[in-house]
């Protein structure tokens, strides 16, 4: 039985570099965009809270992918890790539509 998950050796590695990548290109455009509308800083605390969200809940994602299936409540804490995660992706979901929605009003 394997250790953890089956994956080719470096997908893990690529999974966090892609995240990473494409998340601080992500913060780079919101913190330009900032720069240049300070009027509605609290719409952009929400997007950063988005981010901030969702990257816990990746972290949380990756950490149920590589968890040591031979661990005796493996079943358990994979779950519990995937529901951190998908709760950390839903409030960061309401977060990052309560930004949108306050960068939209006039």
């Amino acid at each position: 039985m394997h250790k953890h998950l089956p994956m080719e050796e470096d997908v893990m590695d690529l999974l966090i570099g892609g995240f990473s990548g494409v998340m601080l290109v992500a913060i780079i455009t919101v913190v330009f965009l900032w720069r240049k509308d300070r009027s509605r800083r609290s719409a952009w605390h929400w997007i950063f809270a988005h981010f901030l969200l969702f990257s816990i809940a990746a972290y949380f994602a990756l950490r149920a992918i590589k968890f040591d299936l031979t661990h005796v409540q493996a079943s358990e804490e994979i779950s519990l890790l995937l529901g951190k995660a998908g709760l950390a992706w839903g409030v960061g979901m309401v977060c990052l539509l309560v930004g949108i929605v306050k960068l939209s009003r006039r």
